[in-house]
């Protein structure tokens, strides 16, 4: 794992943890709880963290 692929995976949580955050906020209700939780949520699962575990980048040469 390089630099990026460690990023990505703190963005990926960080995502995790903003999400959840929303979710639990306000009453059961509340649209954020109800739309913009899930997206993120599911973004980071789906799109995030995946590429960051998959992603390799550019190999580079060995002399």
């Amino acid at each position: 794992m390089n630099k990026k692929n460690l990023i990505l995976i703190a963005v990926g949580v960080l995502m995790l943890v903003i999400g959840f955050i929303c979710l639990a906020s306000g009453p059961a209700d509340n649209p954020v709880s109800l739309t913009v939780a899930p997206l993120i949520l599911s973004l980071a699962y789906v799109v995030i963290i995946p590429i960051a575990i998959l992603w390799s980048g550019k190999k580079e040469e060995k002399k």
